[in-house]
């Protein structure tokens, strides 16, 4: 049995205090996502206590780019964290530490005196530096970059953001080789503001591709490939390990942070995937299926990924991964592009009032297709429609993209990974939606299986806090709390799921290849 031994920072400051003061009754995880951000308290049980959930702004300053003001960040987290204590009546004395989960790639660079950012973050969405990578890609660099990074050359990552950053923001780049700037992903910002700190973890240092994955540190030959001064980068810590306190006028008591991870690992942490093979998918703005693949990073020959999965203890587990860039984000266009519903969850009402798609196929190529496809040119597409083609026919192609897409992850994983995969975690949002947990199951073949508690990005983040500062024991007590809530088995015969999978394949092909790199 692995367990964890509490941090000495936490016991230090645990030790300082009245042992009348009930420390550890929570765990406060704060989700920081691409759409909204989102606090929860769970309990010793794992389970939710309270939560908040704020959206905020979203800009599209030219097609293909995506930023976020990371003040518009730091607020809404900070909002949804006071709110989530006070909804349950909890003061912070109560919490025996805070855990980070984000959403990854998402580049911010900041003033290290003021703390102020020096430009909008540019989004993990954002495909602005496609033709940088073009050029890398035809400089024969994109092996050299896999091998160490264990990433695919392409936008999604941050280096080529950061890069960009530099050599658009007046003065930046001779900022930065001073030290007057600071790098980070959302991870870095939001510990930067709580505590003071400059730092990220093994995990979020992974999906900057700057990282050597099997060295854990910056790598300095990626760091010249990219031009990126070493002044720029947070340290690197373990996913499981006090970082610092969160000062006291955020919460009226300082708080020790005591996990972070990004969202994708910390939801397979949260979903119990710690042992070789298991495989769980989230289904949220995006979709990220992750495969456990023991303590050495894996080699894809299916353009998949191979990242760090978390440090707890010291040890690094890896995984890997597929990712799909508009997942839930497809039924957000249905509501903010076409109208066609009010609320996301409308989507399901909708779709099921019709019995299938009508023969109508959406590719929903808004920014470039991810694995297996790594295709930052595709458009989103639909094709097949009729004169007897209405909106629920489109909501329901909709839907069914969404497991169309993770379809293809999931075989390009079985081949990789050279095992058969007997069943699927599923997480997020979108996992609320049973015709698409349905199909799911019907287009894989496998049971698609949904737990007691979804929110397994924050439970994630708050398990590493937890572990780290001795609130859970082990992973063995980790694993035992998580609970099946619904199982969906597969009705669709192997002729029919075949035919559908073709469908699909011919629609993202003529989604494929759609723009230039000069749009």
């Amino acid at each position: 049995m692995l367990t964890v031994v509490p941090d000495r920072f936490a016991l230090a400051f645990r030790a300082g205090q009245s042992p009348e003061t009930p420390l550890t009754q929570y765990i406060l995880a704060l989700d920081q996502g691409t759409t909204s951000s989102r606090a929860i308290l769970f309990d010793r049980a794992g389970l939710p206590v309270a939560s908040c959930q704020r959206e905020y702004p979203q800009y599209f300053p030219q097609p293909g780019w995506v930023e976020h003001d990371p003040l518009d960040i730091w607020h809404s987290q900070l909002a949804c964290a006071r709110e989530a204590l006070a909804q349950a009546g909890i003061q912070a004395a109560q919490l025996a530490a805070i855990g980070i989960a984000n959403q990854r790639e998402t580049t911010l660079l900041w003033d290290r005196v003021s703390g102020e950012p020096v430009a909008n973050a540019i989004v993990w969405q954002d495909r602005r530096t496609a033709g940088a990578c073009d050029r890398l890609r035809e400089a024969g660099k994109a092996a050299f970059i896999q091998q160490r990074s264990g990433l695919e050359l392409d936008a999604y990552f941050s280096a080529t953001k950061l890069q960009w950053l530099l050599n658009h923001v007046p003065g930046a780049r001779s900022r930065a080789e001073k030290g007057e700037l600071a790098f980070g992903t959302v991870d870095s910002w939001l510990v930067w503001r709580l505590c003071g700190r400059h730092v990220t973890d093994t995990s979020n240092a992974a999906r900057t591709m700057l990282f050597n994955i099997h060295a854990l540190a910056w790598d300095d030959d990626l760091l010249a490939l990219f031009d990126i001064p070493r002044a720029l980068l947070p340290e690197v810590v373990p996913s499981a390990g006090v970082v610092g306190l969160a000062a006291e006028e955020w919460f009226g008591h300082a708080i020790p942070i005591a996990g972070i991870a990004g969202d994708q690992q910390a939801a397979t942490f949260g979903q119990a995937c710690h042992r070789k093979g298991l495989v769980k998918n989230t289904y949220g703005t995006g979709c990220f299926m992750l495969m456990h693949a023991g303590d050495s990073a894996p080699v894809s020959r299916k353009r998949l990924l191979a990242t760090v999965g978390w440090t707890v203890a010291g040890r690094t587990d890896y995984l890997l991964e597929g990712s799909v860039f508009m997942g839930g984000a497809t039924v957000q266009w249905l509501r903010d592009g076409l109208g066609i519903i009010r609320q996301s969850h409308e989507v399901e009402a909708l779709a099921t009032s019709v019995p299938d798609s009508g023969g109508v196929m959406l590719v929903p190529a808004f920014t470039g297709l991810g694995a297996p496809h790594w295709d930052p040119y595709a458009r989103g597409t639909i094709l097949g429609m009729t004169r007897g083609t209405g909106a629920a026919h489109i909501a329901r192609a909709a839907v069914e993209a969404i497991a169309y897409q993770s379809a293809e992850l999931l075989a390009a994983m079985q081949k990789d990974a050279a095992c058969a995969v007997t069943e699927l975690r599923a997480d997020g949002g979108a996992a609320r939606n049973d015709l698409l947990m349905q199909f799911q199951a019907d287009l894989l073949g496998v049971e698609v299986v949904r737990p007691r508690v979804t929110e397994t990005t924050a439970l994630g983040a708050a398990y590493l806090a937890g572990l780290a500062c001795g609130y859970w024991e082990s992973l063995e007590a980790i694993e035992a709390q998580w609970q099946v809530e619904r199982r969906y088995t597969p009705g669709m015969d192997a002729g029919r799921r075949a035919e559908l999978l073709a469908r699909w394949a011919r629609a993202v092909a003529h989604a494929r290849s759609w723009a230039t790199p000069e749009e």
